[in-house]
């Protein structure tokens, strides 16, 4: 802890001969303290940290007050030090183990990074010098690989006590992801058939492009660099993998989304090694289900098809008017299995990413789209539930099983939506008694256990993205919601919660997907903004089925869209945990995500 510097006494003349080049840490009342102790002062001292406080609690005066102005300024420049209207203070301050990206170099060679996250209400993240065991045989006794510009680290923090330089030193703890030196920049022609890249990043240095690695590079392009060589002198060499075109297109603003939240969108050569080593699964353990019609129901442009589904009545006398419901899903642990490549690779990634114009996937096409994709008419592994529901929509049971099935057909929404309708064409005909007609009666014994259940039931429109081939944006639209997307919807509900009461019926730990009811904040927010439309929200603990009364009063009002936006921010962000607290907004007490494998890990 620092104290204040007094006045000193008369008589220790020695002490005020002393200059402001003493030794470091030592205060020296009249005299500029040194960038370590002002640094410390304003760190403890929050409250009274203007310069003028400053020059208080130093006494200096005439010329050592503008030397101080003189060091606050280069302080600032450094990012140690930043304003907060008059006052200064500290920059937020680094966790004592961090995760940081490595960007650019100094002047001297030594590599610098920053954190990997970072608030913008703290300001500027701060630069940390990254320290590295000198030599190979140092390195080979610290068993920590060499980092570089790109990787991403796990880094032991600690304050920089040399003068200059960043805030932060950093040891290497563990390289997260090594070579991270695909990038995004604008390119530049240069006289000598090269180019320089300006970084879309700030934090990133500019880069140069020697004519052979330019590729149909033109200037102004937006393009996708890999860093190749990396100097102690002159700028890093760069080569050109690909010309993403205009920045103002969807393709570019996507592009650099994906470099910006550090997304992986490269498979490495070991996870594509693997998924084309791979081939279809045998019978082994599995049931034949393959003569029973199970049909996918997708979007029209979907690539895979994850979840198949099939409905029928009950032929069991002891459930009357009662219906069986399967769903099958993609038995996607026959390919990836723990600890291999893909795995690690789909753990890192954690779910599939969608633009306008793209998909980042979490596992390589030859899994996700061949392989694992129900497709059509082709044997696939699948993991199946076989759920049986009574005439009022109340589950009876259900069994888990480890099938083979062939998907009897691919339907799109409106496709199965229009057979239903009564405008079925060449495909769906053949389908509609034996397999439409009893799903869409399933979803309506669904329905009456899901209307007696009484979940959050907003009326948020989605809206889609169309584009031209250039990449730009032709228009936004709204597709019109389906019962078929509803039916959908209610049986993989079913199925996940199906899946919650398998496991914790055998004890096995499992990872729920829950929501937690809204905050009183929140609701206090909500509850003024609803009083502005005299409609009124209760207090105390709230039920999704009250929710749903404020959004049936405003149906078909012009303030309709509004209130169910105004609603949808009042809620809670679901999460997955391993501690249960039910589901608010679907109104379950237990609920997994079964569902959806190729796109959530």
């Amino acid at each position: 802890m620092i104290s204040v510097a007094k006045r000193p006494k008369s008589n220790d003349k020695k002490q005020q001969k002393k200059s402001a080049a003493g030794k470091s840490g030592e205060i020296i009342h009249g005299a500029v303290p040194s960038r370590e102790i002002l640094l410390e002062f304003i760190q403890e001292n929050p409250d009274r940290a203007t310069k003028r406080d400053i020059a208080k609690a130093f006494g200096l005066k005439g010329d050592t007050r503008i030397e101080l102005k003189q060091l606050l300024r280069e302080l600032e420049d450094d990012g140690l030090i930043e304003r907060s209207r008059k006052a200064l203070k500290r920059p937020g301050a680094l966790p004592p183990v961090t995760v940081l990206d490595i960007t650019t170099r100094d002047t001297s060679g030594e590599l610098i990074a920053r954190p990997a996250e970072w608030p913008d209400e703290n300001g500027v993240a701060p630069a940390v010098l990254v320290r590295q065991p000198s030599g190979g045989a140092a390195r080979s006794r610290a068993k920590v690989p060499a980092a570089g510009i790109g990787d991403r680290i796990v880094a032991k923090i600690f304050p920089n006590k040399e003068p200059g330089g960043p805030a932060y030193t950093a040891r290497v703890v563990k390289i997260i992801d090594k070579h991270r030196n695909a990038g995004l920049g604008v390119f530049r022609p240069m006289d000598n058939g090269g180019g320089r890249i300006v970084p879309i990043d700030r934090r990133q240095t500019e880069l140069e492009v020697d004519p052979q690695f330019t590729g149909e590079a033109r200037d102004g392009d937006l393009v996708e660099i890999e860093t190749l060589r990396i100097g102690r002198y002159g700028l890093p060499r760069a080569k050109v993998l690909s010309v993403i075109g205009s920045v103002a297109s969807e393709k570019a603003i996507s592009m650099i989304a994906i470099h910006a939240h550090g997304i992986p969108h490269i498979f490495p050569d070991s996870v594509l090694r693997e998924a084309d080593a791979a081939g279809p699964a045998d019978m082994n353990k599995r049931e034949d289900w393959r003569k029973i019609p199970l049909i996918t129901i997708d979007p029209a442009d979907a690539k895979d098809h994850d979840d198949a589904v099939y409905a029928e009545p009950d032929p069991s006398p002891d459930n009357p008017g009662g219906v069986i419901v399967v769903v099958a899903i993609a038995d996607v642990s026959w390919y990836v299995r723990p600890g291999s490549a893909l795995d690690r690779e789909a753990l890192k990634r954690g779910n599939s990413v969608y633009f306008p114009d793209r998909v980042v996937p979490m596992l390589p096409e030859r899994i996700s789209n061949d392989l694992c994709s129900l497709r059509e008419g082709e044997d696939r592994p699948a993991l199946a539930v076989r759920m049986v529901f009574s005439k009022e929509g109340r589950k009876a049971s259900h069994t888990f099983h480890r099938i083979m099935m062939r998907s009897a057909a691919k339907l799109s929404y409106q496709q199965a939506q229009a057979a239903i309708d009564g405008a079925p064409d060449d495909k769906t005909g053949p389908l509609l008694e034996p397999v439409l007609k009893p799903l869409w009666e399933a979803y309506r014994i669904l329905k009456i256990g899901r209307d007696r259940r009484q979940p959050l039931e907003l009326d948020m429109p989605e809206r889609k993205i169309l584009l031209k081939p250039d990449g730009t944006v032709d228009r936004v639209y709204v597709p019109e919601r389906l019962d078929a997307h509803k039916l959908i919807e209610e049986m993989m509900i079913q199925a996940n919660v199906a899946a919650a009461e398998t496991l914790e019926k055998r004890k096995q730990p499992l990872i729920y997907r829950v929501h937690d009811a809204p905050s009183l904040a929140k609701q206090e927010v909500l509850r003024q903004f609803l009083g502005t439309l005299d409609l009124s929200l209760a207090h105390g603990n709230l039920r999704s089925s009250q929710f749903n009364q404020i959004l049936s009063a405003v149906s078909g009002k012009p303030y309709e869209i509004m209130v169910n936006e105004m609603v949808l921010r009042s809620q809670s962000q679901a999460i997955y945990s391993p501690e249960n607290i039910g589901h608010f907004g679907l109104n379950l007490q237990k609920y997994a995500h079964f569902t959806s494998p190729i796109r959530r890990y």
